[in-house]
């Protein structure tokens, strides 16, 4: 290719996916949603055992679309089980790599991205970049503290979406981010809505540990002590009440479905109960607006509507009536999590950007 022009791979695992995308500078040129059955992925005990499984697949999908991968110049992927870090791209280095590998602080295929684009970037004598991950921890002292000493709120959330979108939108209005504050609702699965200061995000519900709106498959806020008396009930075992939280909870337990598509024909069709557990949810998710107002002090820009939820019209109606009077609204529906990849390693590339280091040593050890 060209002098100054970069050849990116972007890939980003899910559950029972990888995506990935071929980017010639900021251009998208190749993407693919690699689907993973159930079947593909049960001889593997653990999630790092399918390491080389997937790092095949993507050799075979990319040789399959005849795309040369000794032209791709840089490697970025999604990452995870990091200790909490700053926001920015990073260099992936050996540390990072054995973090993300062990995977012992969050079991999540996301972490399998670092891996992958470390691999593959040894092996073809490239960079490989991370950028964002869900470790990225801003948060201002005051947002951590909770009422019992050494519990403390982490920052889980949609770090990668949050930055890509907070960027495009101040692109968008001719600003820049870091002159910027915004409240950003990623509406998806899991539901993040964070609190931009000035290109840091300070406060930001949990969306892991169980903080904030319901969503389709997680419970967000449940009070305590309810909670506490069906871990002692005996009737759940502790991956019972921890995929409560985090799997089966939200509009899946209420309504057997975590389909938003599936609930909006329920409601059509007149189903009363789906629509009071849906308005629920969009309820939740405006209180949680406000809560991010009050961090912002009152000085917000904009309320940016992000993920895969937010191309659904009646959450948009429903959720802007109650949020509209604090600042204006602004429609950014889907997810740009491989842009955000490539654009995070191009910015480093084309030196706008410095690339970070990752020392596993946390932004936060406690007070």
């Amino acid at each position: 290719m060209p002098k100054n022009n970069y050849r990116i791979l972007a890939i980003d695992p899910g559950s029972t996916s990888t995506k990935i995308g071929i980017f010639d500078n900021d251009k998208c040129v190749f993407k693919e949603n690699i689907i993973h059955t159930v079947e593909d992925l049960a001889p593997f005990k653990e999630i790092s055992d399918q390491k080389e499984f997937r790092l095949n697949t993507i050799l075979k999908v990319l040789e399959k679309n005849k795309i040369d991968i000794k032209t791709v110049e840089a490697f970025s992927g999604r990452g995870g089980s990091l200790e909490c870090c700053k926001g920015g791209t990073y260099k992936i280095n050996d540390l990072m790599y054995e973090h993300a590998k062990s995977m012992k602080i969050v079991k999540h295929p996301s972490a399998l991205g670092i891996v992958l684009a470390k691999e593959l970037g040894d092996l073809f004598g490239k960079p490989s970049f991370c950028v964002n991950p869900p470790d990225v921890d801003e948060f201002k002292i005051e947002a951590r503290i909770t009422g019992v000493p050494g519990i403390y709120r982490e920052s889980r959330i949609h770090a990668l979406n949050q930055k890509e979108i907070a960027i495009r939108y101040a692109q968008k209005i001719k600003s820049k981010y870091e002159d910027l504050n915004l409240i950003i609702c990623h509406i998806g699965g899991g539901i993040s809505i964070a609190a931009h200061n000035h290109g840091k995000m300070i406060d930001c519900n949990d969306i892991i540990n169980g903080d904030g709106p319901m969503t389709p498959n997680r419970s967000g806020f449940i009070p305590a002590k309810p909670l506490v008396n069906m871990c002692f009930s005996g009737k759940y075992t502790e991956k019972e009440i921890k995929e409560l939280i985090n799997k089966n909870g939200g509009i899946m337990a209420h309504l057997g479905t975590n389909d938003m598509q599936v609930v909006g024909k329920m409601i059509n069709d007149g189903d009363r109960k789906a629509k009071v557990i849906y308005d629920a949810m969009i309820y939740q998710i405006a209180k949680q607006v406000g809560a991010m107002y009050v961090a912002l002090k009152g000085n917000c820009s904009a309320i940016i509507l992000t993920g895969g939820i937010a191309n659904d019209e009646y959450l948009v109606k429903n959720l802007t009536k109650y949020i509209k009077k604090i600042a204006k609204v602004v429609l950014m529906p889907g997810e740009y999590e491989l842009e955000a990849l490539a654009a995070g390693a191009l910015r480093v590339l084309n030196k706008t950007e410095k690339s970070k280091e990752y020392t596993g040593i946390p932004v936060f050890k406690g007070i």
